[in-house]
């Protein structure tokens, strides 16, 4: 019987790297008895034979082919097609891993929607992944109407029936792009290509000792012939004009042109940069007119330059692009309805200030070194703001809107060139609609104008109405708390104290916020609550064996919120105690937050709150019974009257 999925992993020399790949893949979440895994070693001389042979003895979805070193990924790819008989056909990296719902839901959506080919969400943890692509579900996708082409990499789930139909297998060989050729021809071939959005399905890693096959030097020579291959590919498979030039398009821009600008270009040593750009002139001749004219343009510059032989004139234009960053100034933070509100803008900025434009009754332009001057198209320029897990590096795009404003200087031609936005992330679905989980999130910033497309933090640059509009939200049951990271003061959002910074929060709480008496105890704290959640309240004795905790409500106020512990049933016995406190229907999971006031009990049961380092002792009376201050007044006043 044939499995639902097979999962194919060619191996060469991993080391201890692929123990998450070992590990995401037998801990899926789909059956193991509906999917195999099939490890193709080729030629491995580490330990990793030997290995893979002890876990297939151990799992019996788990299968290991050793040949001889073919010197790349397309062989033993191809021989774990051929050996495998699952409906879909799963590529996996060696170094890389895998979400652990990724082959069940690839599957499902994949079946569902009748697809030849499913990309899934992809994380790059030191590694760029595609962006765009994944910003929103795609059932039915082509390359028409879709950044499929974004994604050229063979991390895929394919039918195999598709496969053989149309025999498409990977070129085999010592070669670079291989993947490239594969994907592109099964995007054009497909019937359907379903992009799964709303999972991290694949985790795209660097290796710390950057070992990846991908991140081998390259052999200008032969990896721009092999280029060639991916560009007959889609001759093959469509027709001159627009469609193709777009297609084309995508390795005029990341193969070449990007490879050419700024720190890229100048990372590379003189003698082997002047080789890459030979293979490149060389090869920028398969590109049609039409190619290069629909990039943007400070691209269509690089591609002017490289056409025309001028390496010097990119060298100063790349030196020139090293300086370039987007600024953002966060100008408001502030939570509404369990969401949180970010008002902020942003612009490039050079080390001189500000980067300044030409406004005339041509448009705007800007003069770059080398080139007599750049049309800027900032009708065109956009930003995105992201939150990126720190642990996982999945990301999420959230709502943003925009407006583009152009800023007068001291010269009356010259403009900056500025977006005022304002962005709303929601805990309960800022996961692509579904909450984010417990961790670390950072919030990033993209902004796209004419062929710069750069990221950055935002926080570190901000204004009194963020600083002041920061505080803790307990949203949908859960701590979601804005903070600034150290040292460089950028925001990140810790959901579920995943850090120890709740504390900072509340440890400016007063003693006369917290209103104690027999039988209850409330605390007002500085915190946004969407709706009535519970909480926790502990009191600790130095001398006990245990704190007492005490179930609690948690109620949203005008300022804040409303923390009440009924202590119905339980007798505090005299002493001085901590005041700890958790907010969230997740308080069980997580240690309390010390508010550094302390509770005093007496005998009788009263109760007075002081701050922790205030030791002074408090009269505190016995319930019922006159103040001795004041039986003594009164005696005074008896004795005197008789």
């Amino acid at each position: 019987m044939s499995s639902k999925v097979s999962v194919v992993v060619p191996v060469y020399n991993p080391g201890p790297y692929i123990d998450d790949c070992i590990n995401s893949l037998i801990g899926q979440s789909l059956p193991a008895d509906e999917y195999e895994i099939c490890f193709v070693d080729d030629g491995s001389t580490d330990g990793t034979p030997a290995r893979l042979d002890r876990l297939a003895g151990e799992h019996a979805n788990v299968r290991v082919i050793h040949q001889e070193a073919s010197g790349w990924s397309g062989r033993p790819r191809n021989v774990g097609i051929d050996a495998t008989t699952g409906e879909y056909v799963m590529f996996v990296d060696n170094d890389d891993y895998l979400g652990p719902e990724a082959l069940e839901r690839m599957y499902a959506y994949g079946v569902a929607h009748d697809a030849d080919v499913v990309v899934g969400k992809m994380a790059g943890k030191g590694r760029p992944v595609p962006l765009e692509l994944f910003r929103e579900n795609r059932p039915r996708a082509t390359v028409r109407d879709a950044p499929l082409i974004d994604s050229l990499t063979p991390h895929k789930m394919v039918r195999r029936a598709f496969l053989d139909r149309i025999g498409l297998r990977f070129r085999e060989g010592r070669r670079r792009l291989e993947d490239h050729v594969f994907v592109a021809e099964a995007y054009l071939r497909a019937g359907n290509i379903a992009v799964l959005s709303d999972y991290v399905c694949y985790y795209h890693v660097k290796r710390d000792d950057a070992g990846n096959a991908g991140f081998r030097p390259i052999e200008p020579v032969g990896y721009f012939g092999n280029l060639r291959e991916a560009l007959d590919v889609v001759d093959t498979w469509t027709e001159p004009g627009p469609l193709r030039d777009r297609l084309h398009r995508r390795w005029l821009r990341n193969e070449i042109v990007e490879r050419l600008r700024g720190r890229r270009l100048l990372a590379m040593d003189p003698e082997y940069r002047r080789e890459m750009f030979t293979e490149m002139r060389a090869v920028i001749e398969r590109f049609g007119p039409g190619v290069a004219a629909g990039l943007p343009p400070i691209q269509r510059v690089v591609a002017a330059l490289l056409a025309d032989g001028r390496l010097g004139d990119l060298e100063e234009l790349a030196t020139w692009e090293a300086g370039l960053r987007p600024v953002g100034d966060l100008r408001r933070l502030s939570w509404e309805d369990g969401v949180l509100r970010a008002g902020f803008t942003v612009e490039y900025a050079s080390d001189a200030g500000p980067l300044t434009f030409r406004r005339d009754e041509t448009g705007i332009s800007l003069a770059p070194p080398v080139p007599d001057g750049v049309a800027v198209r900032f009708e065109e320029a956009k930003v995105d703001l992201v939150v990126r897990e720190r642990a996982t590096a999945a990301e999420f795009h959230q709502p943003v809107t925009f407006e583009r404003e152009e800023v007068g200087t001291a010269d009356p031609s010259a403009v900056r060139l500025r977006l005022r936005a304002e962005a709303h992330i929601d805990p309960r679905t800022a996961a692509a609609g579904t909450r984010i989980t417990g961790g670390i999130w950072d919030v990033f910033l993209r902004y796209r104008l004419s062929g710069w497309n750069r990221e950055t933090r935002l926080g570190a640059l901000r204004g009194p109405d963020a600083e002041a509009g920061r505080r803790l939200g307990v949203v949908d049951g859960q701590s979601v708390l804005p903070y600034w990271t150290d040292p460089h003061q950028n925001l990140s959002i810790d959901v579920r104290q995943s850090t120890g910074r709740l504390r900072y929060d509340l440890l400016g709480t007063r003693p006369e916020q917290v209103t104690a008496a027999p039988g209850r105890i409330t605390v007002s704290l500085p915190a946004h609550v969407d709706t009535a959640t519970t909480g926790l309240l502990r009191l600790t004795r130095a001398a006990a064996r245990a704190p007492y905790d005490v179930d609690a409500t948690v109620e949203p106020t005008a300022g804040g919120c409303v923390l009440t512990a009924v202590l119905t049933g339980i007798k505090i016995p005299p002493g001085r105690y901590r005041i700890a406190v958790t907010l969230g229907a997740d308080a069980g999971d997580r240690a309390p937050t010390d508010l550094r006031l302390t509770l005093r009990v007496n005998e009788w049961g009263a109760m007075v709150v002081q701050s922790a380092d205030d030791t002074t002792r408090p009269a505190v009376t016995r319930p019922g019974r006159r103040a001795p201050l004041v039986r003594r007044v009164l005696r005074g006043i008896r004795t005197a009257l008789r």
